[in-house]
């Protein structure tokens, strides 16, 4: 995890958790994760499924181009990259992992951004299947967003981590350090998950 939004949020959900696969949703304080709430936000687990935004921050609204609660979150992906992100949300969902997505992004002028992009799965009323807790941000903040809205995001990169595994993440230096020993075993990288086969910085 390359950006300090996105491993405070992990840091937060992880400790919230502790030996559970995960949190619950009324576990989540607004006021512990106040300096990155704004990006922060949480999808709905439908039938159909759309994946709706039940809540968004005001900074990622802003980044968009308007509000986005309600809203399917697969609407934003270009079309190439619906079906990766279909599976990522079901592995949340299913398999209770933690996923970590690079995200390209196009806005209305034809700028280019770089996003990272966490989603992680919440227990509600006891269900693991019904909400995501996400977020992202972008790299860097150019003068222009907020005023260009995105119109198209796509998959750079992906990696997935599974129920037991603490994740290794990138200090502001880009240096690698462990957040917490991993566990035994193989790790996710460059092993079949569920129907998914997860490589290092490329697509599945």
């Amino acid at each position: 995890m390359k950006h300090a939004a996105t491993r405070d949020l992990y840091g937060y959900w992880n400790r919230l958790r502790g030996a559970r696969i995960a949190p619950d949703r009324v576990d989540i304080d607004p006021g512990a994760i106040r300096r990155i709430l704004g990006d922060t936000f949480i999808l709905e687990v439908d039938r159909v499924p759309l994946f709706p935004f039940r809540l968004a921050g005001t900074r990622l609204c802003a980044v968009m181009g308007h509000e986005l609660r309600g809203m399917p979150f697969l609407d934003g992906w270009a079309e190439a990259d619906r079906d990766e992100m279909m599976h990522l949300l079901e592995a949340v969902v299913r398999d209770g992992a933690a996923v970590v997505v690079g995200v390209d992004a196009t806005a209305s002028q034809g700028q280019a951004l770089e996003l990272e992009l966490l989603l992680l799965p919440l227990r509600h009323r006891g269900s693991m299947h019904s909400r995501i807790l996400g977020i992202l941000t972008p790299a860097d903040i150019p003068h222009w967003v907020g005023i260009c809205p995105l119109v198209r995001l796509s998959v750079h990169s992906v990696r997935i981590l599974s129920p037991g595994e603490r994740t290794i993440v990138a200090d502001e230096e880009g240096d690698e350090k462990h957040a917490a020993p991993p566990p035994a075993g193989p790790t996710v990288h460059g092993r079949r998950v569920d129907h998914l086969t997860v490589l290092d910085g490329g697509k599945a």
